[in-house]
Formats: structure tokens, C-alpha cells, sequence
């Protein structure tokens, strides 16, 4: 039952209470008349209803769900709903429409609540933690886990501003934004809790009505994923989604290049798969020594498993060991289950190690160590752990200078480079770069969303003239550059970056037109990569020309599609 009052005038009937009176799921309890006593009504009413002259008095009686106002007086309705504040149900439509709508608006109402409780009960059995705001940043929700995970007290977060207790943290920038904010890790706003937060805006109608957060402790992440390296089927079943979504299955056929210099080099690359000894791929930056690697893995008697990949370059030095090799429990802090290496991981496949001169010379000779003696011990484990893996390297075409400076072992060197595949610079090969350029301005229509069909005989000329010390990676940014600024469908001379005759030298960027500073950014980082090259040391002296730190550099590097 839906208990009401009625709100009247001494000049209307007894027939708005009659109303009532068919209405089995609406009670009548209320009857005020604001203009004098109500002559008409009968003793069975006068003993039934609760009847007063007063709008206080109805408002402060209790367990009123709906007041109904059929005096149509504006200063009625207005002074109603300074009383009651929201509390109850004011309608202020005819008495005969009324009924039905309070029925209704009752019906929604406790679908609703049964609704919220269930939402609740479900909210409050999640295991992440979650945080609700409203649209001015106030706290109006936090689950159990929340408290779990942070330490922190529901009586403690509440009604508080997440503006004040976390202002850059997901949630608030989510709010800010107006837009998600997915895999963001930070620690909970007045807590230690290290989490890894996924936010959304919460947007009804076009309106911002709040925001909510999920985030979980970045410990439970580590355990899970600690769990799942030691179940293998698991891991199989990965490894199978992996490959079919990221199209893994490179072959030599995806190897672009028609040149005598290249194709020799695939044949022997084709050649070498079939073998399982360890192998150095040797190349400048950009020649695609990864494309090759990945080729040569899936060509292979162990292409069953996933190829494992270590990039040296862009793991810190202080890190490169745990990478490879993994740590027992407890034997580093912050390690609070078994670490698997990449060593572990690559246990019947292929380990492939990305610029090996970056790795710790220590390493390198552990590494050859490992080749030897096909055994290998975890960080602060003593028991030597039984491992079946080819390796395969890539080091740039530097490596004689880089053993003389002590970036790379020679007998490391020795042992890799029984099989060398030495890739030919993109300058030795100039004709491939149509082929090539097709190629690329393929992906980069559906990239840039543009419709590119050619290249004109100039910039053709243009592109083979040129010396590439970036290679196919500067290629491919040459081509993006230009792409970027084609409104039609050829890319004419005007749109290149390359200074006419002067092969190796690049333009800055173009002046007139506005560049994203990100992009800009990636520019600046090729540019210095292109003039220094990419061994350690090149990278030092394009992180000290790009007046950064190392460390920042690599950070970029791995951010970014450089």
C-alpha cells in the first residue's frame, strides 16, 4: 500500500476523496484543507482520516510515502517542497491522473530498490576493489575490498573529495577527463597500497553524473601471474591466444625485398633455421633483425612454443638479471612469490636477445654459461634448473668497437657468431624501396585513415637517392610524415622531409604546419637515434643531444612506436 495525503480547497468536492476510494493500492490517511474546515465529510471519514488545516502537520507525519497537491496554487507546491526537502513524493497533477501515476512511480520505486540491493550485494562480494564519486568528486561509495586492499575505513573515505585525498589518481582524473582511464598504476590515496586502477566517467543522458574505479593491489596481479606460469596448461592455452591474436606466424615470406644482397641473406637465414645452433643477427638500426628472428623461430622444429624475447636496451641494468634469469622468493625485495625468467619461459623454444650489447658483460657470460652447460640457477636459488632453448641475438654492426670498449664478451661473440646473418642496409639495396614504400603506405592508409595509391617519379628518386641511416624504420617515418600531409592520393615532393641532395641529412620539422608535441617528441627521438645509432652508447649520446637522462630515454622508447 501506498500511504498518501491529499492537499485540497473548501471548494472542491468529496468526490476527489472518493477516488481514493477505488484505488486499492494507494491509502488514504490525509486530508488537509488550507482554507477552512471540510463541511462534507462524512464520520466514518472524519474517523478514518487524519484531517488539518496545517502542511506542517502532514509533512511531519510519519510513514508517508506520497503527497498529493490537487489546489494548483503555485505557492502550495513551492511551500511543500521547502518542507518536506526531498523526503517524500510530491505530485501536483489532477487527482484522477494522480492515482495512476503514484501506482506507477511506486511499482518503479520498489523495482528499484530491489535493483540497488541487488547491485549492492553484488558490489560488495567483488574482490577489486571499487570507489564511487559523484559528479563533484564526493565520495559516496566504497565496497568491502576497498578497505581490504587499502586499510583504509569506509567511515574515513566517505562524503570525503577524492580531489582531497587522491587529486591524481585515476578516479579524478577519469572525472576531470570526462573519458576512461585504463591500466594506470599509482598507490591509493592515503595508503601504501601500490594498485594498478582502471576508471570510467559515469555519463546518463549526456550529463556527468560521477565516476567509478576498480583498481587492484599490484601484488594479487604478480601472484596470478606467478600462478599461471606454473600451471603449463595454462601457459599453452596463452601462448595459443597469443600468437592468434597477435598474427604471429611471420615466415620468410613476409620478408619484404626483392634485391640479389637480400634475397641471399633470407636464403641463408631459411638455411639456418633448420639447424638448432645459437645465432647472431647482425644489422643497423632499422634493417628489421627482430622481423628475421621471428621468421627464423617460426621456421623452425620449435615454432610450437612462442618465441621469448628479451630487450636489453630497454630493461635497466639493474633489472637484466631478475629478466633472464628469475628470483626465488623473498631473495630481492618486493619478490613475494617465484619469479620465472625469461630463460624459464623460453624452456623448449627460442630465446631471443635484442641487442646484446646492452646486456651486463656479467651477464653475457652467464648467458654463454647457460649455452654450455644447458642449466642455469634463479636468483637465490642454489638448485640448478634443467633448460632446452636456442638462442638467437641481434647486435648492431658495431660489435668489434663495442668488444674494445667492454659492452659485448668475445667469447660470447665467438660462440654466437658460428651462424651470423648479416642484414644489408636499406642503402645497398636501393631497389627495394618502391616495393617497400608499397608496402608500407598499405598499413599506413589503414593507420591514418588515408587513401594513398602512389608515389610520384621524383619523390621515387628522391627516396633511392638517399642514404637511410635510420633504414626501413626511417623509411616507414618518412613515408607517415609525408602521408600526414597528402590531402589526395600521391605523395608529391613537396610533402618529404629530405633535403634534395644531401643523402644522410634531415630536414626539421615543417614550420607552418602544427605538430602534436608527442609526435614531435618521436620525431626528436629518431632524429638523435638516426644521427648516433642504437648501441648503448649511441643511445647515451642521443639521450645527452636530447638533454635527457638515459633511463628517460629508454622509458620514451618503450612508450612510443619508435
Amino acid at each position: 500500500m501506498i500511504n498518501t495525503a491529499l492537499i485540497i480547497t473548501k471548494e472542491q468536492d468529496s468526490g476527489l476523496i472518493r477516488l481514493f476510494d477505488h484505488s486499492p493500492e494507494v491509502n488514504l490517511v490525509a486530508v488537509a484543507c488550507l482554507d477552512g474546515e471540510i463541511g462534507w465529510l462524512t464520520e466514518k471519514e472524519r474517523k478514518n482520516l487524519f484531517v488539518t488545516t496545517s502542511l506542517d502537520k502532514i509533512a511531519a507525519l510519519p510513514e508517508l510515502d506520497t503527497i498529493v497537491d490537487a489546489t494548483g496554487e503555485q505557492a502550495v507546491g513551492e511551500y511543500l517542497r521547502k518542507i518536506i526537502n526531498g523526503r517524500l513524493k510530491i505530485e501536483e497533477l489532477p487527482p484522477n491522473y494522480v492515482l495512476s501515476t503514484i501506482i506507477s512511480s511506486r511499482q518503479h520505486y520498489q523495482e528499484a530498490r530491489i535493483l540497488k540491493g541487488e547491485l549492492l550485494a553484488i558490489l560488495n562480494a567483488v574482490q577489486d576493489a571499487i570507489e564511487v564519486v559523484d559528479e563533484k568528486g564526493i565520495i559516496k561509495y566504497v565496497n568491502p575490498a576497498f578497505t581490504r586492499v587499502s586499510g583504509i575505513p569506509e567511515s574515513e573515505r566517505i562524503n570525503r573529495s577524492i580531489f582531497d585525498v587522491s587529486p591524481h589518481g585515476a578516479l579524478s582524473q577519469s572525472l576531470i577527463q570526462q573519458k576512461p582511464v585504463t591500466g594506470y598504476r599509482t598507490f591509493v590515496g592515503g595508503s601504501e597500497a601500490d594498485v594498478i586502477s582502471n576508471a570510467s566517467p559515469i555519463i546518463v543522458g549526456g550529463q556527468l553524473m560521477g565516476a567509478v574505479v576498480v583498481f587492484q593491489p599490484v601484488c594479487d596481479i604478480l601472484k596470478l601471474m606467478d600462478e599461471l606460469k606454473y600451471s603449463n596448461t595454462v601457459i599453452d592455452n596463452l601462448y595459443a591466444q597469443i600468437e592468434k591474436i597477435s598474427g604471429s606466424r611471420f615466415s620468410f615470406d613476409s620478408l619484404i625485398g626483392q634485391s640479389k644482397a637480400f634475397r641471399a641473406t633470407v636464403e641463408k637465414a631459411r638455411r639456418a633455421s633448420r639447424s638448432d645452433a645459437s645465432l647472431l643477427i647482425r644489422g643497423e638500426y632499422g634493417t628489421g633483425k627482430s622481423l628475421f628472428a621471428r621468421a627464423i623461430h617460426n621456421s623452425s622444429s620449435r615454432c610450437k612454443r612462442p618465441l621469448i624475447i628479451v630487450d636489453c636496451a630497454a630493461v635497466p641494468d639493474s633489472l637484466q638479471e631478475i629478466e633472464i634469469f628469475g628470483c626465488e622468493r623473498g631473495a630481492m625485495p618486493g619478490i613475494l612469490r617465484t619469479r620465472l625468467g625469461k630463460l624459464e619461459l623460453a624452456a623448449g623454444s627460442t630465446l631471443f636477445i635484442k641487442e646484446i650489447t646492452a646486456l651486463n658483460p656479467h651477464l653475457q657470460n652467464q648467458i654463454l654459461r647457460v649455452l654450455d652447460e644447458h642449466s642455469f640457477c634463479r636468483i637465490g636459488g642454489d638448485k640448478p634448473i634443467p633448460v632446452d632453448i636456442r638462442v638467437i641475438a641481434s647486435a648492431d654492426s658495431k660489435l668489434i668497437a663495442s668488444s674494445i670498449q667492454g659492452y659485448f664478451s668475445e667469447e660470447i661473440y665467438r660462440r654466437l657468431n658460428q651462424v651470423a646473418i648479416n642484414l644489408p642496409p636499406l642503402r645497398k639495396r636501393p631497389e627495394d624501396i618502391p616495393l617497400l614504400a608499397e608496402v608500407l603506405i598499405d598499413r599506413l592508409n589503414r593507420k591514418l585513415g588515408k587513401n594513398v595509391a602512389e608515389i610520384s617519379p621524383r619523390v621515387l628518386q628522391e627516396l633511392s637517392e638517399y642514404e637511410w641511416p635510420g633504414n626501413i624504420n626511417e623509411l616507414n617515418s618518412v613515408i607517415e610524415r609525408a602521408m600526414a600531409m597528402v590531402d589526395g592520393s600521391v605523395i608529391e615532393y613537396q610533402h618529404l622531409a629530405i633535403i634534395g641532395n644531401r643523402p644522410g641529412t634531415l630536414e626539421g620539422p615543417v614550420l607552418d604546419e602544427i605538430t602534436p608535441l608527442d609526435k614531435m617528441e618521436e620525431m626528436m627521438i629518431k632524429l638523435a637515434l638516426t644521427r648516433y645509432g642504437e648501441t648503448l652508447e649511441g643511445k647515451k649520446k642521443a639521450a645527452q643531444a636530447l638533454n635527457i637522462s638515459l633511463a628517460t630515454l629508454y622509458n620514451k622508447l618503450k612508450k612510443s612506436s619508435v
